[in-house]
């Protein structure tokens, strides 16, 4: 394997998870379209973060209502990701001010849960998005 290609998040709501991920993570929308998938259809819209990474798909169904609910912390099965960042602490500030529910505010977490040698430090963060979806940003501090 040479990494991951992307994450697909289910949303309730486009009009309101795109302006998210877009204005306020800063993601770039690379594709935004409607797509049939077997006998049902999506708006989907494809962002990316950096030009050589992995991308995130924003998946809404159309033509009936959203099941389900988001995954919480620790239960079994994918339950949040983490994007890099190198502004960690300002780009909480701009999520605070948009109201976003801050999970886990930024503390320092040693960098061999990083898969680092030990002694280095990560900032971290965890918060949600508008359908509760659990995002993290991380930092490493020189």
């Amino acid at each position: 394997m040479k990494g991951i290609s992307h994450v697909a998040i289910g949303v309730s709501d486009m009009v309101r998870s795109l302006p998210f991920y877009r204005d306020l993570l800063g993601l770039e929308v690379m594709l935004d379209t409607e797509e049939k998938i077997g006998s049902g259809s999506r708006h989907a819209v494809y962002l990316r973060w950096a030009s050589d990474s992995g991308f995130l798909v924003l998946s809404q169904t159309l033509g009936r209502e959203a099941s389900g609910k988001p995954l919480r912390l620790h239960q079994v099965g994918l339950h949040h990701f983490a994007f890099w960042v190198e502004d960690l602490e300002k780009r909480v500030e701009k999520l605070k001010s948009a109201g976003v529910k801050i999970i886990v505010p930024p503390y320092a977490a040693d960098s061999i849960a990083y898969g680092e040698k030990s002694g280095g430090k990560v900032l971290t963060c965890l918060f949600e998005d508008p359908d509760g979806t659990i995002l993290q940003f991380d930092q490493r501090m020189h």
